[in-house]
């Protein structure tokens, strides 16, 4: 039989799970930024600002962006590391990835992109200074996977960077609920014509582990050193794997 997984607050077969997810960023990618800017108030570019900030990547770096999304990272990356640089653009999802590569090309960025399984990353080990993942792992299915393949492509003296939501501080967790609950799914329906994807969406973060949770995962994934920065009463937490 089939081992289960949650999607959101359900569970389901692990080979179900992909295809679930799939659908939900299918749905949403043509309206995945301005979703994002409403669902935070645009405090989701001040997230990303801070990881790109305190990455310490530089010219001539190679970074490798997992779940890219529509390419802020990438972008972000890309200016940090110059001509002598290399950024990849990837993500499993052939929607999200088509609007993330169009996106940089009509501003003049050109990126190798790669439809790529986080937890089967088509790439040699030790060749990258910097991984970064961003509101991308708790959609994985086997997470422990993902974060040993991450660690894998990471040379000595590289780093993984893991932006996603986490466990917010407990006296604002009812009205964070509330919000989730309540509001994204009604934002999602009006912005997006799709409230179920916006659903999932809040039900993935409270099944995503925890910030001291997720520290454990990737020192279990044979990272040297973890540390964390919670943002915005833990809504956001940055993790930091460090590889000696």
């Amino acid at each position: 039989m089939d081992k289960t997984t949650h999607f959101g607050f359900k569970t389901v077969s692990e080979g179900e799970k992909a295809g679930k997810v799939a659908e939900v960023f299918h749905s949403v990618a043509q309206k995945y930024d301005v979703m994002n800017d409403v669902m935070s108030g645009g405090m989701h570019r001040i997230w990303k600002h801070f990881t790109l900030n305190t990455s310490g990547v530089g010219p001539g770096d190679k970074v490798l962006d997992i779940a890219g999304g529509t390419g802020d990272l990438a972008r972000g990356w890309a200016r940090r590391t110059g001509k002598s640089g290399e950024v990849w653009l990837t993500d499993i999802n052939s929607s999200m990835l088509t609007v993330g590569r169009d996106r940089l090309m009509d501003e003049g960025l050109i990126l190798p992109v790669s439809l790529a399984d986080a937890e089967k990353l088509p790439f040699p080990d030790r060749y990258f200074d910097c991984v970064s993942v961003a509101f991308g792992l708790r959609n994985m299915t086997h997470k422990e996977a993902a974060l040993k393949e991450m660690r894998r492509v990471l040379r000595p003296g590289g780093r993984l960077l893991v932006l996603e939501f986490s466990r917010v501080w407990k006296p604002l967790a009812p009205f964070y609920d509330l919000y989730s609950f309540k509001a994204l799914p009604l934002m999602g329906k009006l912005i997006a014509n799709d409230a179920e994807s916006y659903r999932y969406l809040a039900e993935s973060i409270r099944m995503h582990p925890d910030q001291e949770t997720l520290k454990g995962m990737m020192l279990d994934a044979g990272f040297d050193k973890v540390d964390y920065h919670n943002l915005t009463g833990g809504v956001v937490a940055l993790h930091k794997g460090y590889v000696f």
